[in-house]
């Protein structure tokens, strides 16, 4: 095996046993990477070494800079770590703040300096991020000024977190920015393996205890030969837009990865509420989209007041995509959207179908470069039209940090990804449901037993349930069942106390949108909520 550069060897240590490790695939010639490979080098800096240096790279509402420019930044930014900072390769460094080329310029500057970025969706709560920082032991962060109080009451618990910066505050003295300023915009890349780690991205699972998902410098540069090759089929003049996190992989992929794989340019926008995403569309002269189905559900109702002449290819994933919402927005815009499914654990889409292959109700046919088929209770594949266990194979695969759970996720080489499929007539694939407890709503994952938890913590709760309702804007909603404690009233006032006070606790996002106040919850006989009673419930 090629020898590692990181001299912190805490997330190497905590990767799973050879032997439950995913099988891996390269059977494409785009998949033959060599043995020391920096993604930073591949995806930035070749373009400025190849006199491509001018082109736009990424732009914000009030930033627009070259591949040259952003190089820049993240050398700067590097030198700040390394010099300031004290960074050796393999520390794990946050990154948090909301999408900008700031946070972009960040992610490349702990790549280059052979960090490992963990990213932080900018709405977690000090009691959500004191896990992630527990878990992968962070030593630094980099961190958006405007979201630090939450950051710094995590971090006055968490003794392994000693350095941290914060940026988009203006420039003041002692910040990201007014360091980097007095840097040398040169630095060269750490000499990483192709197998080193630089990737934790952190997936709640039905239990709400996160799972670190770690990914390679190979694992980034796969995904970029794959989906965006062969499915997206993008060009270096498209510009990118979309409304998910940089802390998502799909996110991290589709809006900052893919572009500059192709040297395309990506629009990084902090608030991309449909509407707000349709205007910076049309701002921007935005081709590419990436967003979820219940947010293109929402533009094709407001999308007559934009200008979206530029738009050509429109990518949904996240949560399954509606039929009606596919046929809606190809009414509105003329586009076929482009369905798609991937995971944190595999890092982006492994199963999509091209415009001229849509159908409604398919996600599509494996990515090129990764296999699928749909496994009964025995392991066994299954013929096509029995339901089974979507099983995935290909050249990015599950490491989870230091977790027992890996063994559920990847079985005899493949990668379980806890969603129930069927395999069509036409060798398509077609979602039916989740197998486990998530609930995805509005794009987002999010797991039930971590808002029981928050429930709890209130003075008024004796127990509680939560589950997923079906709901046609949303995909689902969270659904909370609350039994109270004696004396106190089950009524509106209450359920909008809860909401709150769950907002103020964990990511508002979470919140359950509906209370339903009960005397009794369905338990086992051994005290087991038994939470399919409560799905069953009209």
């Amino acid at each position: 095996m090629t020898p590692s550069a990181h001299l912190d060897t805490f997330t190497i240590d905590r990767l799973p046993a050879p032997a439950d490790m995913p099988e891996l695939l390269f059977d494409l010639p785009s998949l033959q990477f060599p043995p020391r490979l920096n993604c930073a080098s591949e995806l930035l800096d070749r373009w400025v070494e190849r006199g491509q240096g001018g082109r736009l790279c990424i732009q914000g509402h009030d930033r627009r800079w070259t591949y040259a420019e952003l190089q820049a930044h993240a050398n700067r930014i590097a030198r700040v770590l390394v010099d300031e900072l004290g960074l050796v390769p393999g520390n794990r460094v946050l990154l948090r703040g909301a999408n900008s080329p700031w946070l972009a310029a960040c992610w490349f500057g702990v790549v280059k300096a052979g960090g490992v970025a963990v990213g932080s969706m900018p709405m977690l709560r000090a009691r959500e991020l004191r896990g992630l920082i527990a878990k992968a032991e962070i030593s630094h962060a980099l961190c958006d000024a405007r979201l630090a109080d939450e950051l710094a009451a995590a971090a006055a618990d968490s003794p392994a977190l000693k350095h941290m910066l914060h940026f988009n505050g203006g420039g003041a003295a002692g910040s990201l920015e007014a360091r980097a300023a007095s840097k040398p915009a040169a630095f060269t890349n750490v000499d990483t393996a192709a197998t080193d780690p630089v990737l934790i991205a952190f997936t709640s699972g039905t239990t709400g205890v996160p799972k670190g998902t770690v990914h390679f410098h190979r694992d980034l540069m796969a995904a970029c030969a794959c989906w965006p090759q062969h499915v997206l089929r993008a060009t270096a003049d498209d510009v990118f837009i979309g409304s998910p996190p940089l802390a998502f992989t799909f996110g991290l992929g589709g809006l900052l990865l893919f572009p500059l794989a192709v040297g395309a340019s990506t629009v990084l926008i902090e608030k991309a509420s449909p509407d707000a995403l349709l205007a910076a569309t049309a701002r921007f002269r935005a081709s590419v989209c990436f967003t979820a189905p219940t947010a293109y559900r929402a533009m094709a109702a407001l999308a007559p007041g934009h200008d979206l002449a530029s738009l050509r290819k429109c990518v949904s994933a996240g949560e399954a995509l509606p039929g009606p919402t596919r046929a809606l927005w190809k009414e509105v815009t003329g586009i076929e959207l482009i369905d798609g499914i991937g995971s944190t654990e595999l890092l982006h889409i492994f199963i999509s179908a091209p415009e001229h292959l849509a159908r409604a109700g398919a996600t599509g046919l494996p990515v090129p470069g990764y296999r699928a088929c749909v496994l009964g209770d025995d392991g066994q594949e299954l013929p096509a039209g029995e339901v089974g266990r979507l099983a995935v194979k290909g050249p990015t695969g599950c490491k989870y940090l230091a977790d027992e759970r890996q063994r559920q996720y990847v079985q005899n080489g493949w990668n379980l990804t806890g969603d129930a499929y069927r395999i069509g007539a036409d060798g398509q694939f077609e979602y039916q449901a989740r197998t486990d407890d998530m609930i995805v709503s509005g794009g987002y994952n999010i797991a039930g037993p971590e808002v029981e938890e928050a429930l709890l913590l209130h003075p008024a709760v004796a127990e509680c349930g939560v589950i997923g309702r079906a709901d046609e804007a949303r995909g689902q909603v969270v659904t909370a069942f609350v039994v109270l404690k004696a004396g106190v009233a089950g009524d509106a006032a209450m359920a909008q106390g809860l909401q709150d006070f769950v907002k103020q606790t964990i990511a508002p996002y979470k919140y359950p949108r509906q209370v339903v106040f009960r005397d009794s919850l369905p338990r086992t006989e051994t005290g087991k909520l038994q939470r399919f009673r409560l799905r069953s419930e009209p």
